[in-house]
């Protein structure tokens, strides 16, 4: 595809991971973080799981629910990869069940 199609997607992702503060849902600590938040002092996003390989799969999904939706099932992204440094990161890969290859 053509990467300047992926605007969306990019905005996305900016919005979700730069330069913002990623807690689990079930962080023990939340109340803490949302007041931190409400107060300016940080971005709040609230995930799932934050780890590499969850977050890596979240990409994934993002990435194959835009695709789907601008190119009809013509395309697919079949891997992601989420990194916080040069020593954690994660893949996630899997063609999706409605993609078919020819």
């Amino acid at each position: 595809v053509d990467f300047s199609s992926l605007k969306k997607l990019e905005d996305k992702l900016s919005k979700q991971f730069d330069h913002t503060f990623l807690v689990n849902q079930d962080d023990p600590l939340m109340s803490s973080w949302k007041k931190l938040d409400e107060e300016g002092a940080l971005d709040l996003r609230v995930m799932k799981n934050v780890g590499m390989e969850s977050s890596a799969e979240l990409v994934w999904e993002w990435a194959n629910s835009l695709l789907l939706e601008k190119d009809k099932g013509r395309t697919c992204c079949w891997r992601s990869e989420a990194r916080e440094n040069d020593s954690n990161a994660a893949n996630f890969e899997l063609i999706p069940n409605w993609f078919k290859l020819i």
